[in-house]
């Protein structure tokens, strides 16, 4: 079998926005939509008709998202009603998971042009409520699909544990012994480097602006309102401020709102072709997606997945640590980072690791972020004529995924 050269030619995001915030009023299929008419957009010479998937990651598919968003995005965005679309779901690593299910299918000849990212509406995420199993029964139990456990089997939760993600972030703090001040001091440094980023303009080539219907008391009052920035920044945080924070997820813990990742909306895609599907579409290779892997962990500590999936990956592609010109470390809370970090033997402001700023600052829409990390990282690269990027992340339920891009 000859293996074909997986390329992103294209990516390109929304804003991410706030829980309840600018995009909460946007359905999840309306909300992937948006990046994928922005490919559109960007590449008018692709034939748009051979485009062989559409494979978006979810981790949520409970509400307006189900029923395949991919596929769903896909039409609303106006694609050929012959350009199928896949929705899967690795939680956290979703979007990750969906580029490299579009790499391989290229690497293996099996499609030549694809659209890989991922899409989270986590401010419409629904109640939901389960079937009683006896009849007449007036009891019932409701459940917030949001983010983390419902529905919980027994025989999971004696034999792994159920714990929140924020208290999975405690666990990995206690277990690796990663203080306050240091989560906090992490925390800090990803809100100044966003606000950098922002400053210099960095982001502006990866966001597409969504114009959302202006709303005054929940009706329609005519118009549009631009954004086109991403709302979860705080540069004003200061580390007194970040200090004076409450730990609600464990008495004397050290896991606060304002070293975690925020509760997001947001979708990305991203345009994979093999060299000659390039040629034939006007499109220029940007980055190789060299490989990916995935890991499991314990789950009590998901947070730890991309210390051993950066591990697994290096020594899959006889690559090294040194050689990675870029590290995009998902933030989902500052304790799991610093113990990655840690744990690969590298500092804990190590200038290559999440440049631009991470989930703390920027957001974590879950189905999303996977995705996000690839298309910062390729634009990083080219801004400083990099060669090789790291993209990594834990999950929920104790998974780590990894993925090197190399600059073409």
């Amino acid at each position: 079998m000859t293996i074909q050269r997986a390329y992103i030619c294209d990516a390109v995001r929304t804003p991410f926005g706030r829980y309840g915030g600018s995009l909460s009023s946007i359905r999840a299929d309306d909300l992937g939509a948006i990046p994928l008419a922005a490919l559109v957009d960007r590449n008018p010479d692709v034939d748009w008709a051979s485009v062989e998937d559409v494979v978006f990651g979810c981790a949520n598919q409970a509400g307006e998202d189900n029923r395949n968003v991919a596929r769903m995005s896909a039409l609303l965005a106006g694609l050929p009603t012959s350009v199928p679309g896949s929705t899967v779901n690795r939680l956290c690593g979703s979007g990750m998971d969906a580029i490299s299910i579009a790499a391989r299918a290229i690497k293996v000849g099996d499609a030549q042009l694809v659209i890989g990212g991922g899409v989270e509406s986590m401010s419409r995420a629904p109640f939901v409520m389960p079937k009683s199993e006896q009849a007449f029964t007036r009891s019932n139990e409701v459940y917030d699909t949001t983010i983390g456990w419902r529905f919980i089997n027994e025989i999971m939760r004696q034999q792994y544990g159920v714990d929140s993600m924020p208290e999975t972030g405690e666990n990995v703090a206690e277990d690796f012994s990663i203080s306050r001040e240091d989560q906090d001091a992490f925390a800090l440094l990803s809100q100044q480097k966003t606000a950098a980023a922002q400053a210099a303009g960095f982001f502006e080539s990866e966001i597409v602006p969504v114009h959302v219907p202006k709303t005054r008391k929940g009706r329609k009052i005519g118009g549009f309102d631009v954004v086109d920035t991403d709302e979860q920044p705080r540069p004003e945080s200061t580390l007194e401020g970040l200090s004076a924070l409450p730990t609600p997820f464990r008495q004397n813990g050290s896991v606060t709102a304002g070293n975690a990742s925020g509760v997001n909306d947001g979708a990305c895609a991203v345009l994979l072709a093999s060299e000659e599907a390039a040629k034939a579409n006007g499109l220029t290779p940007r980055a190789e997606v060299v490989a990916t892997v995935a890991i499991g962990v314990e789950p009590r500590i998901m947070g730890i997945g991309p210390g051993p999936a950066t591990e697994k990956i290096l020594a899959q592609t006889g690559l090294s640590l040194d050689q990675m010109d870029v590290i995009e470390l998902n933030e989902a809370f500052a304790s799991q980072s610093l113990a990655v970090l840690r744990q690969l033997g590298l500092d804990d402001d190590d200038k290559r690791v999440n440049p631009n700023g991470g989930a703390i600052a920027i957001g974590h829409p879950l189905g999303v972020s996977g995705a996000r990390l690839i298309t910062t990282a390729v634009n990083q690269l080219e801004r400083i004529d990099g060669t090789y990027a790291l993209c990594t992340m834990c999950m929920g339920v104790g998974q780590g995924i990894a993925t090197i891009l190399k600059k073409c």
